[in-house]
């Protein structure tokens, strides 16, 4: 490839780039665009504000870094999950926005509660789980047959209670075994138990 092809003109900065500095087009002659990247920019944002539509301000970050608009920080790429399809190759949100975004949406689809909900739940039942009494409350406990949210809890309690099949019977046997009181099933039949009263 000759030099003069690997470097292009840009119509509107008149200045001579490389040909990664222009996006491409399959309509022009060449396969690219015929202003750069960067007065391509310029110039989208002039015609969107012409137009009366809202633009989002250009924050320009040094090399190796990108602007987050959810938090409005500009953090290394490090701290980006890729896209392939993304012009940069990263995605739009960082992964701290994103995490904090698939939070908000897992307690949005799963509890129909939204963070600040979720909270004040917590704040009524004194930042602690409501059964231990003891560690922080910190996951939300639904009835899975109705959906219906009834607390937060810590994550040993919520547990134990799934694993006992959030079957009240279960828990009070449970308790009655903890408390010192130990039943035994009666058998009845061939493989067929009495539970005590």
């Amino acid at each position: 490839m000759r030099s003069e092809d690997q470097v292009k003109c840009c119509s509107r900065c008149r200045e001579t780039k490389p040909r990664a500095a222009f996006a491409s087009n399959r309509a022009a002659r060449d396969g690219l665009q015929a202003y750069c990247r960067e007065c391509w920019s310029e110039y989208h944002q002039s015609r969107q504000l012409a137009k009366g539509k809202r633009v989002r301000p250009r924050v320009s970050a040094p090399e190796g870094h990108k602007y987050g608009r959810s938090c409005g920080e500009i953090k290394p790429h490090g701290d980006w999950h890729r896209n392939a399809s993304a012009s940069d190759g990263l995605s739009t949100r960082c992964r701290e926005c994103r995490a904090a975004k698939g939070r908000a949406g897992h307690l949005k689809r799963h509890y129909g509660l939204t963070e600040a909900e979720r909270d004040a739940m917590v704040d009524s039942q004194k930042g602690l789980c409501v059964i231990c009494l003891k560690a922080p409350a910190i996951h939300v406990d639904h009835c899975h047959g109705t959906g219906r949210v009834r607390g937060v809890l810590c994550f040993n309690c919520n547990s134990a209670i799934g694993k006992l099949g959030d079957d009240p019977d279960a828990v009070r046997r449970a308790a009655a075994y903890l408390e010192g009181s130990p039943w035994k099933p009666t058998l009845v039949a061939p493989g067929v138990y009495r539970l005590p009263s």
